[in-house]
């Protein structure tokens, strides 16, 4: 009888592919996946240490995990991603019902821990190596049938230390998969069913592989080796640093129509001071520039971007200027933070933190200004026709509901469309998230 696996995700994106990766390792070892913890032999939890509150919710579900394994103690549970790489002795000790300890480049030899685990019954067994090109190498082909977008990691790891940043540190340093090992891997998610392959990386334009001329690709040439597979209708990449937006990369937003007009592209902030006490290694002007160039390219590209608000230091001033490279830029989405310290990086030492009251109070105004600017993008769409990539059924019967190039969810009657048909639709009205279509023309 084939055991039962629960994979519970937090954060990011590559954090989704990898459970994917560890879902289908696990179901060639006898594992089958199972929607609740309740019945499973196997929880996962694959984590994410960005913010302070991702951790803490770790230590709160292993907490209800507890109380569930006193009651079925063969079931083994597992703390993967990162923060198991960052603070792997701490969740031993914080967390004794915790069988597993498994960082984000040792995933692959899950089922050898496992094994282990299964004899020893008690004690934390804990790999946080770092070798992100043995996993790759070593991980089964994907198998299970791909949705009409997937998730491909392409490159993994940090050198660029910001100093508010923990992945450095839990994810190592940078490292591209070759470029033949990407285009297979595309090839057979389009196999399976995948129209839109999106390119993951914590810096995606900083990779560069070896390509099939023998030479080093960088990612624009990449993507246009993808852009050629048949079958491969949309490309996209997240996520991006400023410092890696080459020209080349800037140019093929403009002659690889597979490429979507939408790119989350980070600043953080909008001020020099602040963004030099990051260790961000560019300016807000010359963010300003990159905009500039990429919209000269692609005329119609839509921008997303982060923004971290009261760090250390940060003046009234400092923010002020914030507001206004984003009143600058416009945005069709974005995501804002107040700072939060991250145990080990120097922003987290740093003596100049910004009051709780004051961060509040700015994340609010910048929110207020950013999503009036979201809303905008969204009315703007309305009367026009935006081809949709239709992904799941929608709440009401004859619904589906799919992704605009950019990003936005659309709802939609399905007519003779369904999953996986890539449809044009009439937009009809615009919500704070979301669009609604109207007729289809398939």
């Amino acid at each position: 009888m084939r055991k039962k696996l629960f994979v519970k995700t937090y954060g990011c994106q590559m954090n989704v592919y990898d459970s994917e990766r560890m879902s289908e390792m696990l179901a060639a070892v006898g594992y089958e996946a199972t929607p609740t913890a309740d019945d499973a032999d196997l929880v996962v939890l694959n984590t994410c240490h960005i913010r302070e509150k991702a951790a803490e919710k770790v230590y709160s579900e292993v907490g209800r995990l507890r109380a569930l394994k006193a009651r079925r103690p063969d079931m083994l549970i597992a703390v993967a991603g990162c923060v198991a790489q960052a603070e792997a002795g701490e969740v031993v000790r914080r967390a004794p019902a915790v069988d597993i300890v498994v960082g984000p480049q040792a995933y692959h030899r899950l089922p050898e821990m496992l094994a282990r685990a299964e004899r020893a019954r008690g004690g934390g067994i804990i790999d946080v190596d770092f070798r992100p090109e043995a996993k790759f190498d070593e991980l089964p082909a994907p198998g299970r049938p791909a949705g009409p977008s997937a998730f491909l990691t392409i490159q993994e790891g940090c050198d660029k230390f910001c100093t508010f940043c923990v992945v450095p540190y839990t994810r190592g340093a940078e490292y591209s998969r070759p470029a033949a090992a990407v285009v297979a891997e595309a090839k057979e998610l389009v196999r399976r069913g995948a129209r839109e392959i999106v390119l993951l990386g914590q810096n995606v334009n900083a990779w560069r592989g070896e390509g099939a001329d023998g030479r080093d690709w960088t990612l624009a040439r990449l993507i246009r080796a993808l852009a050629e597979i048949e079958g491969v209708e949309r490309l996209r990449y997240t996520t991006s640093h400023p410092r890696d937006m080459t020209e080349d990369l800037i140019e093929a937003h403009g002659s690889v129509p597979a490429l979507m007009p939408f790119l989350h592209l980070p600043v953080q902030a909008g001020s020099d001071r602040v963004l030099e006490r990051m260790n961000r290694k560019h300016r807000a002007s010359d963010y300003r520039r990159i905009v500039d160039r990429l919209r000269a390219a692609r005329p119609d590209i839509a921008l997303a971007s982060d923004f971290i608000v009261g760090f250390p230091g940060e003046s009234e001033r400092d923010f002020e200027q914030t507001l206004g490279l984003v009143r600058d830029v416009g945005y069709a989405q974005a995501y804002s933070f107040k700072f939060s310290a991250r145990p080990g990086t120097p922003a987290a030492a740093d003596p100049l933190q910004v009051p709780e009251a004051a961060r509040g109070e700015r994340l609010a105004r910048l929110q207020e200004l950013l999503n009036g600017q979201q809303q905008a993008f969204n009315r703007g769409c309305v009367g026009k026709r935006l081809p949709v990539l239709f992904e799941r059924p929608g709440k009401r019967d004859g619904q589906l509901v799919g992704r605009s190039p950019y990003m936005q969810a659309v709802h939609a009657e399905a007519g003779a469309a369904g999953i996986g048909d890539l449809a044009e639709v009439e937009i009809l009205a615009a919500g704070p998230n979301s669009l609604s279509g109207g007729s289809l023309a398939i």
